[in-house]
């Protein structure tokens, strides 16, 4: 391991990234309950989607793991789940949603081929890096945010404005204890403090009705669901070439290439990972393995995998190479057979490792020059859109839009990339007539 990770050359050791791995997972488990419960409502098997979340995220974090060698989580992404279920089969277009696999598989063999042309390579390298380092924070901000919504210490949604929960109430109780307690194990520099949050986390919330245990110790292991209802079930040629495909697979490429884009980048500048011009080397690489991951869970019967902004708690617990993206694999492989038992987990019980994630996120803040507004300006744009929008994607073309068009508007051209060029004139488009 030592050989293969190179542990000594980024300081770290084989029990710091095992946690790391762990604490990666806990912090993902979630999506092991909403992917199929979200996917379920488009007819869907959930067992089967069960299934095949699980053994995509593996795919995936495994890739990550041995090829590129980060320390990323991949699997199925939230807001993309949404847009297959409630856009594409229940909203307006109303397409099955062997219609919406289809479009997912067809978005990761673009991917593959993007990767292979290095072009996803060429849009990471051309983000400024005031503006890696504002997504670096926004995210913070943003995965802060879904912590606190997720336990309902704020509520967001139903048409209303921002405002805080019920304080008073179980899940909210357990999140707040958590973060205090959390807090405290990092005061007292204890290792693996996101981990042991977590868990002190669930048994606080098993007297509160937050945590549900299972009615027997038994029932917490199972063979996994078969995937047979799910698993390659794609559309005909005569609905592959039609516009309504094209329209869809567009928008799971923008949302997943810049989501993807935007956690690396964030995630990296966080743990200095970026070298001295800003590039994440062997960032083709970590690219590969989102879009083989799509691909896998496509197949497996799943919406497109992504790599997750939850991975930036196993950095924070001090992961830095692909034996913490190992270790995560082999927990989404394990909880094929202990589904009970992973996804018992509260949202509440998650919630304060990611507000002290998002802590540790936002001091990449102080390496942005506030005295430069053509650098500034963008840089809060980009971190104030990502929790407003719901969405990393949007915070990012905020920011690349914004600051192309103030560097050109104050003479400094040559600060200005032609990709960003290209990109921000394509984001522009996509804003007009999408």
């Amino acid at each position: 391991m030592e050989n293969f990770f190179k542990l000594k050359e980024n300081n770290t050791d084989v029990k710091t990234e095992v946690v790391a791995g762990i604490t990666i997972f806990m912090t993902m488990a979630y999506i092991l309950a909403v992917n199929p419960s979200i996917l379920s409502e488009t007819g869907m098997d959930a067992g089967g989607v069960f299934t095949a979340t699980a053994l995509s995220a593996a795919i995936a974090t495994l890739m990550m793991a041995l090829y590129a060698k980060y320390p990323f989580g991949l699997a199925p992404g939230m807001g993309l789940n949404a847009f297959f279920a409630y856009t594409i089969v229940l909203g307006d277009m109303g397409k099955t949603w062997q219609f919406a696999l289809t479009a997912v598989l067809i978005e990761g063999i673009i991917f593959i081929l993007l990767s292979f042309l290095n072009v996803r390579e060429a849009i990471f390298d051309s983000i400024p890096t005031s503006l890696k380092d504002a997504v670096s924070s926004g995210i913070g901000l943003f995965i802060a945010f879904i912590g606190l919504d997720g336990a309902g210490v704020i509520t967001s949604g139903d048409g209303t404005l921002l405002g805080l929960g019920d304080l008073t109430s179980g899940a909210p109780i357990v999140a707040m204890v958590g973060i205090l307690i959390t807090g405290f194990l990092f005061v007292k520099d204890v290792k693996g403090s996101l981990l042991i949050g977590i868990v002190i986390s669930t048994l606080i919330g098993i007297p509160l009705g937050v945590t549900v245990l299972p009615e027997s110790l038994t029932s917490l292991v199972s063979l996994p669901p078969s995937v047979k209802g799910v698993a390659f079930q794609f559309v005909g040629f005569e609905e592959i070439f039609s516009l309504e495909m094209l329209v869809v697979v567009f928008t799971f490429l923008f949302v997943d290439i810049f989501d993807t884009v935007g956690t690396l980048a964030g995630v990296a500048s966080k743990s200095n990972m970026l070298d001295e011009d800003g590039k994440l080397p062997r960032v083709g690489k970590a690219l590969m393995a989102d879009a083989v991951g799509t691909v896998a869970g496509a197949c497996l019967g799943t919406s497109t995998v992504t790599t997750f902004v939850e991975s930036a708690s196993g950095v924070t617990a001090g992961g830095r190479t692909g034996l913490t993206a190992l270790s995560t694999a082999i927990m989404f492989a394990l909880s094929l057979f202990f589904a009970p038992l992973f996804t018992l987990i509260p949202s509440a019980a998650t919630a304060p490792a990611l507000v002290i994630v998002g802590l540790f996120m936002m001091g990449s803040i102080t390496r942005i020059d506030f005295n430069d507004f053509t650098e500034a300006i963008p840089a809060f744009l980009t971190i104030i859109m990502m929790p407003f929008a719901n969405s990393i994607a949007e915070g990012i073309v905020f920011g690349m839009v914004s600051y192309t068009i103030l560097k050109t508007m104050s003479g400094k051209l040559k600060d200005v990339s032609i990709t960003m060029w290209i990109l921000s004139i394509l984001f522009i488009i996509r804003i007009i007539f999408m």
